[in-house]
């Protein structure tokens, strides 16, 4: 007999998505499987700022349904730490690694970007990511002031919000009439990490 899982409860964000102060910085944590709501509880209770994008996601067991809060970005959280806060952290046993952010304000501007989508029927993942496309911005509607990337001219309604770090996107269906071309996109590679170039 199907069973809906037990809840994790975690708030998206704890804290602001502004850059750290003192040594505190931004950076990426791969956890362990299933952990990602695990991990960001346990940051809140220690004072710990994060953000967990999350996405609903509506199932259905034994005629009964139910709506849940999971992970954009699967074994992903966002965390605002120093040394002493990763050593907090790490003690948790959610923690399989940690990625070095070169870029701050890249990624909070792009972070700033999906916490502000009001509809959390997205799709997201490493396939809608794109390494060449066309920068736009919305013009009008309720995401009006939102910055990100299309494909080409004819897919100008699949908007992409990136997070170049991951390799990962959101992405966005939206009307083509709302939507204005800033420019061309396009990723170059530095360290071994993706860049933002505009042209």
């Amino acid at each position: 007999m199907n069973k809906p899982p037990k809840k994790v409860i975690a708030d998206e964000l704890f804290g602001e998505l502004e850059l750290g102060e003192g040594d505190k910085s931004w950076t990426v944590v791969r956890t362990r499987s299933r952990c990602e709501k695990k991990l960001a509880e346990y940051a809140k209770r220690s004072g710990i700022h994060y953000y967990l994008p999350l996405k609903e996601s509506v199932r259905t067991y034994e005629k009964s349904t139910f709506t849940f809060y999971l992970p954009l970005f699967s074994g992903y959280l966002f965390v605002c730490v120093d040394f002493e806060d990763k050593r907090i952290l790490t003690l948790t046993g959610y923690v399989a690694n940690f990625l070095k952010v070169l870029d701050q304000e890249q990624l909070l501007s792009e972070l700033k970007e999906i916490h502000g989508i009001p509809v959390k029927k997205v799709e997201s993942g490493p396939e809608y990511w794109l390494s060449k496309g066309l920068e736009v911005e919305i013009i009008s509607g309720p995401l009006a002031g939102t910055r990100g990337v299309v494909e080409e001219h004819d897919k100008m309604h699949e908007l992409r919000l990136q997070v170049n770090i991951l390799r990962q996107a959101v992405i966005v269906n939206i009307d083509p009439k709302d939507v204005k071309i800033i420019g061309k996109f396009e990723i170059i590679e530095m360290d071994d990490l993706p860049k933002t170039r505009k042209r």
